[in-house]
């Protein structure tokens, strides 16, 4: 198993260790397009013209407006029927560990719940903090330190694994190791 061969070099450096979810535990199943498709509607809808934006641009425009909720549930729901349908990735297999655990992601919080229950992860996870979970989301480091400190952590201790960017960019704006999960593999 790739996890037992990891563990003791991860708990004898850090104090705790924050995973994204999907892409690194899980791979959610979503259909992006069609979030995309069904948010823009919503958009439509209210007169926002949609023609050139990604999901992402959809996203960050209906943000902190009026539009916010209607785009977050759309993409909520997707997610969470995504979470049910996700397959598990082979990092899983290094939980549990000798530290404490948190998830950190751009998902919502009730699909990451959702995925670590799925595939029996939920009980190695002390805390999950999710897209909608504080005001601000990855990269903003506000989120990884959240997570960070409620496992009673320093940044300084802890280390964060991801698949993205936007995963580096967090860590490296709260002051916290990062790896890919590439490199863990």
């Amino acid at each position: 198993m790739i996890g037992l061969a990891l563990r003791p070099a991860v708990t004898a450096e850090y104090e705790a260790v924050v995973y994204d979810l999907d892409g690194t535990l899980a791979r959610l199943i979503v259909n992006w397009g069609q979030v995309r498709d069904d948010v823009a509607s919503k958009l439509r809808a209210r007169d926002v013209d949609v023609a050139e934006m990604d999901l992402w641009e959809l996203f960050e425009h209906a943000h902190g407006g009026p539009l916010q909720r209607a785009v977050e549930d759309a993409i909520q729901e997707h997610e969470r029927e995504g979470a049910r349908r996700s397959e598990r990735l082979a990092l899983a297999d290094e939980l549990p560990l000798d530290v404490p655990i948190g998830v950190c992601s751009l998902n919502c919080e009730a699909a990451c719940r959702i995925a670590l229950e799925m595939h029996g992860l939920d009980r190695h996870v002390q805390a999950i903090v999710g897209r909608d979970t504080l005001d601000s989301y990855k990269p903003d480091p506000e989120p990884l330190l959240h997570t960070i400190q409620s496992l009673d952590c320093s940044p300084a201790s802890a280390l964060f694994i991801g698949d993205s960017e936007t995963d580096e960019i967090a860590a490296d704006r709260a002051g916290v190791d990062f790896q890919y999960v590439s490199d863990r593999l």
